[in-house]
C-alpha cells in the first residue's frame, strides 16, 4: 500500500475512534454536540475527497465507469452539504435544528445520484450509445424522486404546516428511497462478477449499515432519547468511514475490466421505471383530488404539481424518443454496412475456394501432361542423334526445344498449384522481357500490332524466378494488347527503368505513359473476365517477389500496366541492415 491511501485510511479510522470516544466519555451538552458534528463533518470531507480522484483516473477509459464515480461523488457532496446545514444551527447558532428542517430535501436527494450511478451498470461492457441517453435516464430518476418528495412532504411543511405529518411522511419516503437503493445493490451483486461483485458487496454493506443506523436514529428521535453525539451516531460514523475506505481502495480493484455476460436486470428495470413514472403521474393527481382527509390547499397543490411534472417529464420522453430514433437509424445503417461487408466477404471466400479448387485441378492436369512430354522429349533426343538429314535433325532439335519449354511451363504450373515459394536468384529483367516478347511476337503480328522496346541501359539485376516472371511479362503484354484498335497501326511499347532502387516495366500503347502519375491497383471490373484469374495469379507471383502490379485506364478504354520489382542490390543491402540491427539488439 502506498503512503497516500495509508494516510487516508488512518485518518478515517482515527475519526471513527474519536466519535466512539466522545460518545462514550462526554456528557450530553453543547461540547458533545459540537465535537460530534465536527467529527462527522470531517468524516464526510475525507470520504468525499477520496471519491473525487476516482472520477478522473485515466485508467477508467469507459464513460460508464467515469460517470459512475462522478455521480457517487455528487451524492457524497449532497450529504456533506446537509451536514454543513446541520452544523450551521448546532455549531454556529448553538440551537436545535428546527422541525421541519429545510435541509431535509438535501438529505433526501443525496441518494438519487447514487441510485443513478448504480442504474448505469458500470460493470457491463461499454456500448456504443449516445451518452445523452444516460443523462436523460438520470433526469427521469431525479425528477421522479424530487416529485415524490415534494408531493409527500412539502405540503405539510409550507402549504399546510403539520409537524407530525411532516415527520411521518419524510421518514416513510426516505425509508422507501433507502430500500430501493439496497434493492439495486442486491441485484447488482447478483448480476456482476469478479472485482465488481466484490465492490458492490462492500457498497451494499456500507449502505445497509447507513440505512439501519438512520432507521434506529429516527426511532430514537420519535421516543425523544436521541441527541447529537449519542451512541446512535456511532453506527452512522462507521458507515461513512466504510464508504470512504471504498473510495480509498477503489484503485486496487480492476474496475476498468467489464464483467462479461453480465445478467443484471437493473438496466432493463431502469427503462421500465421511467415508463411507469410517467404513467403514474395522472394517478397521483387523481388520488390527490379524491382524497377526502387532506385540506383543499394540499389537494390543489398536489394536483398542480402532478400536472407540471407531467408536462416536464413528457418533454423528457419526447427528447429521449428522438435520441432513440437517431440511435436506431445509426444502428440500422451500421447493420446494413455489416451485411454488405458480409456479402463481400462471402464472395471473396467463394472466389478463394474456386481458386484453390482450380489450383488442385491444374496440379493434377500438369502431372498428366508431364508424362507424355517426357516421352516426346526422349523421342526427339533420339531423332536428333540418329542418321537423319541435316534439315530433319534441325526440326527434331526444334521439337525438343519446344517440348523443354512446355515442360518448364508445366513445372511452373505445378509450383503455382502447390503454392510453393519461388526460387529467387539474380536475373536480368531485360533478358526476361526480350524472351517474353519473342514468344508472343507471332500472336501480336497476327493482330497487326507492332512492338517497340525501350530497355534501360545497365539495368541492375533483380532477385526473382525467371520462369515465373516470364509468364507474368507475357500475360501483362497480352492484357495490354487485347484492347488495341484493329487499325493495323497499333504499337505495344515495353519500357524498363531504374527508379530509386526499383526496376519498373511499363506495357503501354506508346502515348507517354511514363508521365502518368495516377497508377493504381487493377480491379476485376477493369480487366477482361477471361484473364482475371491469370492476373490474380500474376499478382501473387509478383508479391512473392516483393513487387506490385499497377494499371492505368486510358481514355479509349485500354489498359496500360506497370510492373515494379526491387533490385537485387537494394534487397541485399536491406537484408544486411536488418541483420546488423538484430545483432545490435542482441549485444
Amino acid at each position: 500500500m502506498s503512503s497516500r491511501p495509508k494516510l487516508w485510511s488512518l485518518l478515517l479510522v482515527a475519526l471513527v475512534l474519536a466519535q466512539i470516544g466522545v460518545s462514550l466519555l462526554m456528557q450530553r451538552g453543547d461540547r458533545l454536540t459540537i465535537a460530534s458534528d465536527l467529527i462527522q463533518t470531517g468524516l464526510l470531507v475525507v470520504a468525499t475527497a477520496v471519491f473525487v480522484p476516482n472520477a478522473f483516473r485515466s485508467r477508467y477509459s469507459g464513460y460508464r465507469t467515469r460517470l459512475f464515480w462522478i455521480l457517487m461523488t455528487t451524492g457524497m457532496l449532497f450529504r456533506l452539504a446537509y451536514q454543513g446545514m446541520w452544523n450551521y444551527f448546532e455549531v454556529f447558532k448553538r440551537q436545535d435544528v428546527p422541525e421541519p428542517f429545510a435541509g431535509d430535501i438535501v438529505l433526501f436527494l443525496h441518494l438519487v445520484p447514487m441510485m443513478a450511478a448504480l442504474a448505469i451498470t458500470p460493470h457491463r461492457q461499454q456500448e456504443d450509445r449516445d451518452p445523452r441517453l444516460g443523462m436523460l435516464d438520470f433526469a427521469f430518476l431525479l425528477t421522479w424522486w424530487l416529485f415524490l418528495y415534494v408531493y409527500t412532504v412539502i405540503p405539510w411543511q409550507y402549504v399546510h404546516g403539520n409537524e407530525h405529518l411532516y415527520s411521518v411522511n419524510f421518514n416513510q419516503v426516505y425509508l422507501t428511497e433507502k430500500v430501493v437503493l439496497l434493492g439495486l445493490l442486491i441485484a447488482l451483486v447478483y448480476g456482476a462478477g469478479g472485482a465488481w461483485r466484490h465492490f458492490y458487496a462492500q457498497l451494499l454493506g456500507a449502505s445497509a449499515l447507513y440505512a439501519s443506523s438512520s432507521y434506529v436514529a429516527n426511532w430514537a428521535i420519535g421516543r425523544q432519547i436521541y441527541y447529537s453525539g449519542s451512541i446512535y451516531d456511532i453506527p452512522l460514523t462507521f458507515s461513512i468511514a466504510w464508504m470512504g475506505l471504498l473510495g480509498v481502495f477503489a484503485p486496487n480493484y480492476p474496475l476498468s475490466e467489464p464483467t462479461r455476460n453480465a445478467n443484471s436486470p437493473v438496466g432493463f428495470w431502469v427503462t421500465r421505471f421511467g415508463n411507469l413514472a410517467v404513467f403514474s403521474l395522472p394517478w397521483f393527481a387523481l388520488s390527490a383530488q379524491l382524497e377526502s382527509g387532506s385540506p383543499p390547499s394540499v389537494q390543489r397543490f398536489r394536483v398542480m404539481l402532478s400536472l407540471v411534472t407531467m408536462i416536464f417529464m413528457g418533454i423528457l420522453v419526447f427528447w429521449r424518443q428522438s435520441l432513440l430514433g437517431a440511435e436506431l437509424a445509426h444502428l440500422l445503417d451500421a447493420s446494413h454496412r455489416s451485411y454488405q461487408d458480409l456479402k463481400t466477404l462471402q464472395g471473396q471466400l467463394i472466389q478463394s475456394e474456386k481458386l484453390a479448387s482450380l489450383g488442385r485441378l491444374v496440379g493434377g492436369a500438369a502431372h498428366e501432361i508431364n508424362n507424355p512430354l517426357t516421352a516426346m522429349l526422349g523421342y526427339s533426343d533420339l531423332l536428333s542423334t540418329s542418321n537423319l538429314q541435316p534439315d530433319e535433325q534441325s526440326q527434331a532439335e526444334r521439337i525438343g526445344s519446344q517440348v523443354r519449354r512446355t515442360k518448364t511451363l508445366v513445372a511452373s504450373l505445378l509450383t503455382f498449384a502447390k503454392q510453393a515459394p519461388a526460387s529467387l536468384s539474380p536475373i536480368d529483367l531485360n533478358s526476361v522481357l526480350l524472351t517474353a516478347m519473342r514468344l508472343i511476337q507471332p500472336q501480336l503480328e497476327a493482330q497487326g500490332i507492332r512492338t517497340e522496346m525501350d530497355f534501360g541501359a545497365s539495368l541492375p539485376p533483380i532477385m526473382g524466378d525467371s520462369n515465373q516472371l516470364l509468364h507474368v511479362c507475357m500475360h501483362l503484354a497480352g492484357q495490354t494488347s487485347t484492347r488495341f484498335s484493329a487499325d493495323k497501326n497499333s504499337v505495344l511499347k515495353v519500357r524498363t527503368r531504374n527508379e530509386n532502387g526499383i526496376a519498373t516495366v511499363e506495357f503501354s500503347d506508346g502515348s507517354g505513359s511514363a508521365s502518368r502519375p495516377d497508377w493504381s491497383f487493377p480491379t476485376l471490373k477493369q480487366v477482361r473476365e477471361p484473364a482475371t484469374l491469370s492476373l490474380s495469379a500474376c499478382r501473387r507471383i509478383v508479391e512473392e517477389h516483393g513487387g506490385r502490379i499497377l494499371c492505368h485506364t486510358a481514355e479509349d478504354g485500354h489498359l496500360d500496366f506497370r510492373l515494379e520489382l526491387p533490385l537485387a542490390v537494394k534487397t541485399e543491402l536491406s537484408s544486411k541492415a536488418a541483420s546488423l540491427g538484430a545483432g545490435a539488439r542482441t549485444d
